[in-house]
């Protein structure tokens, strides 16, 4: 059976925690941030474990992390 490959945007976003969680930024916090309440920018800050559903997909991208 051959390798998998990595998704290259994956590895760069996304990073395992050591109880195999996925961890990544929140999205929305590149432009048009003048419409985006103070509030939702703040809670945006810094990293996020990411929901059930979601990591299940980055999962199948990242196959040896």
């Amino acid at each position: 059976m051959p390798k998998l490959k990595t998704k290259s945007g994956a590895k760069k976003r996304f990073s395992l925690t050591s109880s195999g969680k996925i961890k990544g930024s929140p999205a929305y916090l590149s432009h048009n941030l003048r419409k985006r309440s103070q509030k939702m920018k703040r809670q945006a800050r810094g990293t996020m474990i990411l929901s059930e559903s979601d990591a299940k997909i980055v999962k199948q991208f990242i196959p040896y992390a």
